[in-house]
């Protein structure tokens, strides 16, 4: 397939690399020291104690390289309103979009069947412009259980996980998305296709918007705040609120909140998004991880107290960034 991966960073450097080791024709969109690197000796790759060198075509414009048959889109959530205008040029009648991406996705609501169908989230897309700009009938749910990390310009770390579903926004099971499932799983993913992909949103988003806060405000690694356990109590009260949300949308989260966080704790010693972001003094995805959810309650008539005092507390973090090194 030809593919091209919009944000070449930690997620979208370890889904171009290994969809370029199996033989795809890959283009990968990055920028500063990271996109000089890559030009300049390749995307490095380490995962599994090996390390792998790949070579793709790379450049800061994506209309540098043509129709593609699947576009991923593996960019912080505030940076992807400016950059799908610039998408243009990659997309043929039949070319796939991959937001492989963390939080609500901005598409969430189209062809969701439910009240809010084709309705937008006002603290993600407020005038439902990002609809208007790419057609939302490219769009394929993605949601990634990796982590990875850029630990140096041109070399990303894959650190755990090798599970991404992909899914219909209309819960159907398309001729496309098989397609790219099997293309993803002959690379050594572990890409199911999801019968409903908003669950599947959930399911991590469950994890995301309680974990992601809590090692941004206290820089702890993951298996640190698995230890703890007036830490891990929070979370859980967190984990609550949120299903309590979802299932006003229709959404039966399948696992407890114990085996949530179970799940959490496999990710071992690993800095998750919002921790690297606080380090790297980058802006935090505060909306998509949080926001989002905080404003689906509040339509539903939802207590989220606790949420509602960590969303303050992150919001004034960001406020307050750190020198990047």
């Amino acid at each position: 397939m030809k593919i091209c991966v919009v944000g070449a960073g930690a997620i979208g450097g370890w889904i171009g690399a290994g969809m370029a080791r199996a033989g795809h024709e890959v283009s990968l969109v990055a920028r500063g020291g990271h996109l000089d690197a890559i030009r300049r000796r390749g995307l490095v790759l380490v995962s599994d104690g090996e390390t792998h060198t790949v070579s793709a075509s790379a450049s800061a414009d994506p209309g540098d390289f043509g129709v593609q048959e699947a576009v991923f889109i593996a960019l912080k959530a505030y940076s992807i309103p400016e950059m799908l205008p610039l998408l243009a040029p990659l997309l043929g009648a039949d070319t796939v979009v991959v937001p492989a991406i963390n939080g609500i996705p901005w598409w969430y609501f189209y062809k969701e069947g439910g009240a809010f169908d084709n309705s937008v989230l006002d603290c993600l897309d407020p005038r439902g412009t990002m609809l208007e700009v790419l057609d939302p009938g490219h769009i394929l749910g993605c949601v990634v259980h990796g982590a990875a990390q850029v630990i140096e310009p041109g070399v990303v770390r894959h650190t755990a996980g090798d599970l991404i579903y992909l899914g219909e926004p209309d819960r159907s099971v398309s001729a496309r998305v098989r397609k790219l499932s099997d293309a993803m799983i002959s690379a050594g993913f572990n890409a199911p296709v999801a019968g409903d992909i908003r669950q599947e949103i959930w399911m991590k988003l469950i994890g995301n918007l309680s974990y992601n806060p809590v090692a941004a405000l206290t820089l702890a690694h993951m298996d640190e705040i698995s230890a703890n356990g007036r830490v891990l109590a929070l979370i859980r009260i967190m984990m609550r609120e949120a299903m309590a949300v979802a299932e006003a949308y229709g959404i039966a989260i399948s696992l407890g909140v114990e085996e949530r966080i179970e799940m959490a704790r496999q990710i071992g010693h690993a800095k998750i998004s919002m921790h690297q972001d606080v380090e790297k003094g980058r802006p935090l995805e505060i909306d998509a991880i949080l926001g989002s959810v905080l404003e689906l309650a509040r339509r539903s008539r939802i207590a989220t107290p606790v949420m509602d005092m960590v969303h303050a507390l992150i919001e004034e973090r960001a406020r307050h960034p750190v020198t990047a090194p």
